[in-house]
């Protein structure tokens, strides 16, 4: 008799570790092609090796990716042992708007998912970068996020990369925006998994004090 093979998977039956949602809110317009792109790719893949030096980190912090430039969903929800880096192209215009309200529909059906199958959770994290402005109508979607913030669904964050709006941003994050020192996405995605490995060892519900953004935004 052959002995059977069981693969582990991506579910809550398998893995009932409460759950650190993290959506990354890519612009991936056509001003970010060349070096911008690349250096943001390059960010993501250690993004994914920073949270795969923590053990519990890799069951607790769930991460999806929402670009835009058009709006494409490249990662859905996937805990950190599962989620592999996609290669972003730049293309297209942005539609910052209706992207961010892309991302809250997905937090919120996730949340849903989460009650569903008893599983604690943390608050979301939504982490928007974007190099320009938007192209197309972000008054509603600027409402919702802060409608979101005072009613603690999520926690919003903005980082505008060179030529960035950041009069737009300051409209639309309840948090300052930031803006990132030239193309450090290496540094700034490296305090991102330091920051969500601090809230997955913690207890869902308490509040912690980030690092501060050093070595990677604008002063």
């Amino acid at each position: 008799m052959t002995d059977q093979i069981y693969f582990p998977t991506d579910g809550f039956a398998d893995n009932p570790e409460p759950r650190c949602p993290c959506v990354l809110l890519l612009d991936v317009s056509g001003s970010m092609n060349g070096r911008p792109i690349a250096a943001l790719n390059d960010g993501i893949v250690q993004f994914k090796d920073e949270l795969a030096a923590d053990s519990l980190a890799m069951k607790r912090v769930e991460v999806a990716i929402v670009t835009f430039g058009p709006i494409d969903t490249p990662v859905d929800f996937t805990t950190a042992a599962y989620f592999q880096p996609p290669q972003l192209r730049a293309q297209g215009d942005t539609p910052m708007g209706a992207a961010i309200h892309t991302a809250l529909e997905m937090v919120e059906r996730r949340k849903a998912e989460y009650k569903a199958n008893g599983i604690a959770y943390y608050r979301p994290w939504i982490f928007l970068i974007t190099d320009g402005g938007p192209t197309d109508q972000w008054s509603t979607a600027a409402s919702a996020v802060r409608a979101g913030e005072a009613d603690g669904k999520f926690a919003f964050f903005a980082v505008g990369v060179e030529n960035a709006n950041m009069e737009t941003l300051a409209q639309i994050s309840t948090r300052t925006p930031i803006k990132l020192d030239g193309l450090k996405f290496r540094e700034l995605f490296r305090w991102l998994s330091a920051s969500m490995r601090s809230v997955s060892q913690s207890t869902p519900g308490t509040t912690l004090a980030l690092p501060p953004p050093t070595g990677w935004a604008s002063v």
